[in-house]
């Protein structure tokens, strides 16, 4: 539903401040009354748009309902006052005036369909609250099939169970639900779609005695047990979990037409801790039917489940690609990436300066004025100074040791550097970038994505900037108040800011010349430098944006994991005489890549859980020591203790 009433106006629908929306609604009740009490001759179309806004604004305002009683009057009743409150608006406050006037001209079923259609847009608001719904007689004149289709609206918008918000607001609705299958209980899909809602207003004992009722309801045209599917899932959420099994296995054995239901049996049962019985299950499905849109998608995610293979994440990409119709495909890989590092998101810095900014700044705030001293026993990567000193720019570090091998280093001769350094204090090697890019940066800059592919068109905006600029980023960001980001979080955690404007630059540099072919591209020539760099954040997101490369792309795969497993072999080599504190996440970069061997994820795995185990075990000391001005102190670790 849109937000505006088409006739000029808009209006917020509500507002975060229950406050605002009762304000903006009582607005829109004085201008309806100026209008109507003005006299001469009446713009009745404007009044409406004012009523709309008053219960688009606040459905639980009477006076709203006053009002648009009062231009029922002017109007010369209900039956003329509907032209003003036309359908084909899109605002929720329209539909719902012409929901209350279609039941004031006999059109009882029309009206709940339409408010039904209302409340599946905003059901957090008390759209039920109104008189006429609570009519007496209501459900005796309601068409129970209307009902019944419009229940879709309400259940498809609301979690199982709703919030206890949403369920105080539906229940007028539900009051009359209840009231019409009570009358009509011969009518399956009406009672089965009432069961629906009922598990979702956590009515659970009422949800499971209408669906068994209606156990046996196969709704056309393709005959799907609707009856079955809403009795097993009222089972499922009261915790008879095993009755849900039995009931659906006995239904997708009896009738091999069922494979979504088979589906949903087989991730019922992953999410119960047996994914390989729903492996089984979708493998029968699938051949009979290969290309089934929902269990051959679901297979891959369910072996994911089993093993945590990104070989399984790549392979559900790919049928998504083989075919952009199937949705659920889309949906699965959202979700199995979506919070993992660097399938989904950045990962996180690990750095004793991290950790110490970031408990700075939760105490403190960003410390612009005062001078911060930190003490470290051993060098850290530059983009973790970077990264404090966007918090507190005269942060002042005392390292007591580079360690070998010097991590100042690139691990090979490289072409492309963005930091040197002067002793142990990391500068900039690169030009700042132009005010263009880094409102570039601003605008893209965000820290989690719904795969790799994602990311990579995501950034392609950034393939338009000059080389200069997109190397200018990865070490002169934006400044972490300038970002789009909600509540402050940038400046809360500069470190994810930084990390995140690093990673989106290093994809953006992947979009640079596409003219080119990747094998002898200038884009592929940057990235590799950049990973191979010095030992930095830069190294880790250059590695995600040959991830990224690779996901989208099958020919350069081979070469990319090989380049990350390199890198990682140095970073593991160097991990034996000094932290490195980017091991782990080189690590997940590695694994990130679908096509690996199955014998070296393997390995990485075993890496992996060791770093994280050494990472675990390396909680740091503290040392603190400011100039004292704000009390604001700087706790970092030992980083080679």
């Amino acid at each position: 539903m849109g937000e505006s009433d088409g006739q000029g106006h808009r209006h917020t629908g509500g507002c975060d401040d229950g406050g605002c929306a009762r304000l903006e609604a009582e607005g829109d009740v004085a201008l309806t009354r100026l209008i109507l009490d003005g006299g001469g001759d009446l713009d009745l179309g404007h009044a409406a748009s004012h009523v709309a806004g008053a219960v688009g604004s606040d459905p639980g305002l009477p006076e709203a309902y006053e009002a648009l009683a009062a231009l029922v009057a002017r109007a010369g009743g209900p039956q003329a006052a509907l032209e003003l409150f036309p359908e084909e608006q899109r605002y929720a406050g329209t539909l719902a005036c012409r929901a209350a006037l279609l039941a004031a001209v006999g059109r009882e079923s029309e009206a709940v369909a339409l408010l039904g259609a209302v409340i599946g847009a905003a059901p957090t608001l008390p759209w039920a609250r109104v008189a006429w719904m609570a009519r007496p007689d209501l459900a005796d004149v309601l068409d129970p099939g209307a009902v019944g289709s419009t229940l879709a609206h309400v259940t498809q918008a609301i979690g199982d169970p709703a919030d206890a918000g949403v369920r105080a607001a539906l229940e007028p609705y539900y009051a009359l639900v209840r009231a019409v299958v009570a009358r009509h209980p011969e009518q399956p899909r009406l009672v089965a779609m009432a069961s629906s809602l009922a598990r979702r207003m956590d009515d659970l004992d009422t949800a499971i005695a209408w669906a068994g009722t209606v156990k046996d309801f196969r709704s056309p045209p393709s005959g799907d047990a609707l009856g079955v599917v809403m009795l097993g899932s009222a089972l499922r959420r009261a915790g008879r979990v095993e009755e849900t099994f039995e009931l659906w296995s006995a239904t997708v054995r009896d009738d091999a037409s069922q494979t979504y239901l088979a589906v949903d049996l087989a991730e019922t049962l992953a999410a119960h801790g047996r994914p390989q019985e729903g492996v089984a299950i979708l493998e029968r499905v699938l051949a009979s039917e290969p290309d089934h849109e929902k269990a051959a998608p679901a297979i891959h995610a369910l072996r994911y489940q089993i093993t945590p293979d990104t070989a399984h994440l790549l392979a559900l990409h790919e049928h998504f690609q083989q075919h952009p119709d199937h949705d659920y495909a889309a949906y699965l890989l959202r979700s199995r990436c979506g919070g993992r590092p660097w399938l989904g998101r950045i990962d996180g810095g690990t750095e004793a300066v991290t950790n110490a900014m970031r408990q700075l700044t939760a105490d403190h705030g960003p410390v612009y004025e005062h001078e911060v001293r930190m003490s470290l026993s051993g060098l850290e990567p530059p983009s973790s100074i970077l990264a404090a000193r966007l918090a507190a720019p005269r942060l002042r570090i005392d390292v007591a040791q580079v360690g070998t091998p010097d991590p100042r280093e690139a691990v090979r001769e490289v072409g492309v550097r963005v930091w040197r350094y002067e002793g142990t204090a990391p500068l900039p090697a690169v030009p700042e970038p132009s005010e263009r890019a880094l409102a570039a940066a601003r605008e893209l800059a965000w820290p989690n994505w719904a795969c790799p592919p994602a990311l990579y068109e995501h950034a392609a905006p950034l393939g338009e900037l000059s080389l200069s600029d997109l190397l200018g980023l990865l070490v002169h960001p934006p400044a972490p108040a300038d970002a789009t980001w909600p509540d402050g979080f940038a400046q809360k955690a500069p470190d994810v800011w930084l990390r995140t404007v690093q990673t989106v630059a290093c994809v953006g540099i992947a979009h640079h010349r596409p003219e080119q072919p990747w094998a002898g591209s200038e884009r592929r020539g940057v990235l590799l430098d950049l990973l191979d760099g010095l030992e930095d954040w830069v190294c880790e997101a250059a590695g995600m944006a040959l991830v990224a490369v690779g996901w989208t792309f099958p020919e350069p795969r081979g070469e990319i994991a090989a380049r990350l497993l390199g890198r990682l072999n140095h970073a593991m080599q160097a991990a034996q005489t000094r932290p490195v504190t980017i091991l782990a996440s080189l690590c997940r970069l590695v694994l990130a890549c679908g096509w690996l061997e199955p014998e070296v994820g393997a390995s990485v795995r075993e890496l992996l859980a060791a770093a994280v185990r050494q990472d675990e075990a390396d909680e740091p000391g503290e040392t603190d020591e400011t100039d004292g001005a704000d009390g604001a102190s700087a706790k970092t670790g030992q980083a080679g203790a």
